[in-house]
């Protein structure tokens, strides 16, 4: 009954227009508990969402790009506290901003070197253009192209960024934004490979992740999800494109800059894959990606209490900040987003109305993925909450299908 359920309650948002169409899933100890797709994948086509439609996952490519990173760590590639000008001598010269505001110029030199733990932890004082107005945001648009889909070749990427001033001081706060598509980059220059083929040698093919990639073969793409945003009037709309040309409707063939903090399309079972490592202590089904004493040094929070005080834009109470994921600190306290859950939880959602969240505390995982693409002045406006709203009711009926169980 509670898998039916879960369904019609998903159902109910599709039905009032605040979302197209998801995909759910409930996997604990072993065995897939929920999974169905609810709504449209084509609203337009009458193309009903399914267990295996793809998904942009958006920002859900953070934890799977830090794990490869961390990977490397173990294999002795680099230390935490490594600059990552050995990497990116680009970076050995930084400036930074007196103020978020202030003009271009107006910058004092950078008191240390950033770190790969910088870069993990977004406090290396790389931040989005999304996040704010003025200078700032402009030379960040002008210097790197779409967040997703950028025409700009990797070695030019890694320099225009190099040549813009940090929001901050390496190490001082958290500040969400393009250190995870560094850290990718970085990855690829260290092994000499572009980061899909990276990821897919690593971590997809030994997972079996076999639908999970950069870009989508000419033969899956009817399994698409289309992606839909919201006009002024919060009605629902397709989006062939991203604001500001962040992403594109389809990828040139010759596009050679990926988004490690962005960029993915999966499915369900294919993140199942994936998350069930948190809950394995860095295993699936015999397969090593981590060992667990780096599992626990990823899902443990590395945010002081200032950092995680201003930093309550991105991580709520009861949240802390590992190496790509964020983590349950206090359950009592830790509403649905960014993660929820028991103690030691992880997860991170993604921009396109994606979830998901991986709890040692009972052995499960939930995952919720959309395609809804809801702008941050629409959200202050009231508009396109429906989706947030619908991953909240996935994560309180949810329950009903788990058993207890203590961490052990």
């Amino acid at each position: 009954m509670s898998e039916e359920l879960i369904t019609a309650i998903i159902g109910r948002y599709v039905d009032a227009g605040s979302l197209a169409g998801a995909a759910t899933l409930v996997w604990q100890d072993g065995q897939v508990l929920q999974a169905a797709g609810v709504g449209w994948r084509d609203m337009e086509l009458n193309m009903p969402m399914e267990r295996d439609t793809l998904f942009r996952i958006a920002s859900m490519t953070k934890p799977v790009t830090s794990t490869a990173a961390l990977m490397l760590l173990e294999e002795g590639r680099f230390a935490l506290n490594d600059p990552i000008t050995r990497w990116a001598p680009e970076f050995s010269q930084m400036r930074v901003l007196r103020s978020s505001t202030s003009t271009l110029d107006q910058t004092d030199p950078a008191e240390r070197l950033i770190t790969f733990e910088d870069l993990l932890t977004h406090r290396s004082g790389l931040t989005y253009a999304d996040w704010h107005s003025g200078p700032i945001a402009e030379a960040y648009q002008e210097a790197l192209g779409g967040t997703i889909d950028s025409d700009v070749l990797p070695d030019d990427w890694i320099a225009g960024l190099a040549a813009l001033p940090l929001i901050d001081q390496p190490g001082a706060a958290f500040h969400y934004g393009h250190s995870t598509d560094l850290l990718g980059l970085l990855i690829a220059r260290m092994e000499d490979a572009p980061l899909g083929d990276v990821l897919k040698r690593r971590i997809f093919d030994p997972l079996g992740m076999s639908d999970t990639g950069f870009t989508v073969p000419a033969e899956k793409r009817q399994r698409q999800a289309k992606t839909y945003g919201f006009d002024d009037s919060g009605r629902l709309v397709a989006r062939l494109a991203g604001p500001g040309g962040s992403f594109l409707p389809e990828r040139p063939a010759g596009m050679t800059f990926v988004s490690g903090g962005q960029g993915l399309w999966s499915t369900l079972d294919d993140y199942l894959a994936f998350a069930r490592m948190f809950v394995g202590a860095g295993a699936v089904d015999g397969v090593r990606l981590l060992r667990p004493e780096t599992v626990k040094l990823m899902t443990t929070n590395n945010l002081s209490e200032i950092q995680l005080r201003n930093a309550r834009s991105m991580l709520n109470a009861g949240h802390g900040y590992g190496f790509g994921v964020a983590t349950v600190i206090d359950p009592q306290k830790a509403g649905p987003m960014p993660c929820g859950g028991g103690m030691g939880a992880v997860g991170w959602p993604g921009a396109f109305g994606g979830w998901w969240r991986a709890d040692p505390s009972n052995n499960s995982v939930l995952i919720f993925l959309a395609h809804n693409l809801v702008e941050l002045e629409q959200l202050f406006e009231g508009i396109g909450a429906g989706v947030y709203e619908a991953i909240a009711q996935f994560q309180a009926h949810s329950p009903s299908l788990l058993r207890s169980r203590k961490a052990t």
